[in-house]
């Protein structure tokens, strides 16, 4: 009896502490945005926290976020509540993103009247294409000869200094700005997630994007290596129109959800923060530094880029004197991957020698490498050449040559030797042939005024692009320099 008096007193207790859970429970309805309603790790990792930036405490007192960033474009409705934010953005569009400085009275003072350098990047977002980036990237350099995957608008830009985009780095771009001005920068991305989809049947998604942004301060040297902060978001890019037509078909998905099914889900923002990050890897930025190389050497690359080939330089004896040796050290080999633009993959290649590279098969490498890049290091390492698409054979003609056929008899003109130098033409322009027969008479291109072709009863029929591209293989030809009327130039009659 005594048992059975006790048992109403513990039920008290239970449902008391039940009442007590349900309370506690219930006081962080209404407050989901504050800053006790979830774990700060969890918080933070949400972009859509950060639009109120004034009610988040930092994450650690001791941590300084010095810059933020703000793509200005919608963020889609159509994301979990957990979930990262996603953008879409139109091809080729003009997209502003806003460089805040976000440091405190007295912090960083170091940073006051100096400049900072940005890189900006657009990079696979899943991991399975971060993996083969070279591969795809190459591919698309190949698909689109000429053309960018990350431009800046410099006309609609304000407060950017120095911009640069280096011809070998298509999805990079880079510049300087001062934080205490206000800055913002347009962007067009040119590449669309469908193109990187591998196609079955039509109508697959396309693949998702970041946009990174790595800050950096000076060092010591006055080089911007020192780095200071980076974040990113995650975008999909549509062809024109289509991303203003993606939103409005999630708007619309969203509207026909239940009460309870919409509170799982994120507002659309009208713009997009970027989340911190980790920054890009290490040896990307130190190409980068030395950047300021290329801006001045553009028009090399203007020549050289034309084609999208992975080949820049078709004459033969450049690659035959950087063949791997089988004596190469495992140092030595992984000078000749950098050389030979194969540092991606110079982690897994870190103890080969020369002779155990040279020993892998063609399915070794292409296994190892992907189908791209793997035939590209074999062929590298067998040290084949690429046929070029145009051989012509030139002889220069000197004076005292011209004499002896003019003052000599036949036979005598037809036992004098010849030497005729090989010319290996790519692209099959005027330029490529002016800057060819420049190296061949030692000179600057600028020095050739004008390249002829004799035709028919001795005229001088001016080069052009659709000629060469009209020339037979293995032609011979003999060149004759005259001199340019108006200034120390020289014009060359292919005869």
């Amino acid at each position: 009896m005594a048992w059975a008096l006790k048992l109403p007193l513990a039920d008290e207790v239970i449902e008391s502490g039940l009442v007590q859970d349900f309370d506690a429970s219930l006081s962080g309805i209404g407050q989901e945005l504050g800053a006790g309603a979830y774990s700060m790790s969890d918080v933070l990792a949400l972009p859509i926290f950060k639009q109120e930036e004034s009610t988040l405490p930092p994450d650690n007192e001791n941590k300084i976020l010095p810059f933020q960033y703000v793509l200005c474009a919608a963020t889609s409705p159509a994301v979990k509540l957990h979930d990262e934010t996603l953008t879409y953005l139109n091809q080729g569009q003009s997209y502003e993103i806003r460089m805040l400085d976000n440091r405190k009275m007295g912090e960083l003072p170091e940073l006051n009247g100096k400049l900072v350098k940005s890189i900006f990047r657009v990079v696979f977002h899943d991991r399975r294409l971060q993996y083969t980036e070279h591969q795809q990237l190459e591919g698309w350099r190949w698909n689109r000869p000429g053309d960018r995957i990350l431009d800046i608008d410099i006309p609609m830009s304000v407060g950017i200094i120095d911009p640069r985009a280096n011809p070998t780095q298509l999805n990079t771009v880079e510049f300087l700005w001062d934080p205490s001005k206000r800055t913002s920068v347009f962007i067009q991305v040119h590449c669309i997630s469908t193109e990187f989809t591998m196609r079955k049947h039509g109508g697959e998604k396309g693949v998702p994007f970041r946009v990174q942004i790595d800050t950096f301060k000076e060092n010591e040297n006055g080089e911007y290596t020192e780095h200071l902060h980076s974040a990113s978001c995650q975008i999909k890019v549509f062809k024109p129109k289509g991303a203003d037509r993606k939103q409005k078909t999630d708007r619309e998905k969203m509207e026909k959800r239940t009460p309870q099914e919409k509170e799982k889900y994120q507002p659309s923002y009208e713009t997009t923060i970027l989340t911190e990050c980790s920054p890009w890897p290490e040896i990307t930025y130190v190409n980068n530094v030395s950047s300021p190389g290329f801006s001045s050497s553009h028009s090399s690359f203007s020549i050289s880029e034309g084609n999208g080939s992975p080949n820049h330089q078709p004459e033969p004896p450049a690659p035959v004197t950087d063949n791997l040796l089988p004596t190469s050290t495992p140092q030595e080999a992984q000078q000749w991957l950098h050389r030979n633009r194969f540092s991606t993959f110079s982690r897994l290649f870190t103890n080969f020698s020369g002779a155990d590279l040279l020993k892998l098969t063609r399915e070794d490498v292409i296994q190892i490498c992907g189908p791209a890049d793997g035939i590209r290091l074999f062929n590298a390492l067998k040290g084949r050449m690429v046929r070029p698409r145009l051989t012509i054979y030139v002889c220069q003609e000197s004076q005292q040559l011209r004499d002896q056929q003019e003052h000599e008899d036949g036979d005598a003109a037809n036992s004098t030797f010849f030497v005729y130098h090989a010319i290996y033409l790519e692209e099959l322009t005027a330029v490529e042939l002016t800057e060819k027969l420049a190296q061949l008479f030692s000179i600057s291109s600028q020095q050739i005024s004008q390249i002829y072709k004799q035709g028919p009863t001795g005229i001088h029929v001016l080069i052009s692009d659709e000629m060469i591209q009209n020339f037979q293989d293995e032609s011979c030809f003999v060149l004759d320099t005259m001199k340019a009327e108006t200034n120390d130039s020289y014009h060359i009659i292919l005869k």
